[in-house]
């Protein structure tokens, strides 16, 4: 089963970032997202929906420091959904993405010191695929390999 929601949109405002008992940071903002289409008199329409996204750990700090309140971002995460009990006892319910993936889309500025990259950059790269030996000695890297795409035979699905 797949539970993935890729989004690319703007942030509402900036991302408001706790810190829990245990250390952990969590980060929430929301992101617009824009549909535009023709309506049945052929004038243009734009259509916004927002999404509530949250962030852990590190990801979580990375938010804070690079985005901001009108910032276009791509999100990868999966869709969860929340039940809680509000002060007088009513069920609250929350749909939220929870982000395991953001990428600032807007421009970088150089500048002599900055050694940053174009998008995307080598931090970019998927490193989830492993590489294994197929000789029965036990030759296992645990350290993450990258592959590209076009390196990859058609029925090696990611997932």
């Amino acid at each position: 089963m797949i539970n993935k929601v890729t989004l690319i949109g703007n942030l509402g405002k900036d991302p408001e970032v706790r810190h829990l008992e245990n250390g952990s940071a969590v980060a929430s903002f929301s992101l617009a997202t824009n549909e535009n289409y023709k309506d049945k008199a052929g004038n243009w329409q734009t259509q916004t929906e927002w999404h509530n996204i949250v962030a852990w750990r590190a990801l979580a700090e990375r938010a804070e420091r690079d985005l901001k309140r009108g910032s276009m971002v791509y999100i990868e995460g999966k869709l969860t959904n929340r039940k809680w009990q509000d002060k007088e006892g009513n069920d609250r319910y929350r749909s939220e993405v929870v982000a395991y993936s953001l990428r600032s889309l807007e421009k970088r500025e150089r500048s002599d010191s900055d050694s940053l990259g174009s998008f995307p950059s080598a931090q970019d790269e998927p490193t989830s695929y492993t590489k294994t030996s197929t000789n029965n000695v036990s030759e296992t890297s645990s350290a993450p390999v990258s592959k590209k795409a076009e390196d990859m035979p058609e029925d090696d699905l990611p997932f």
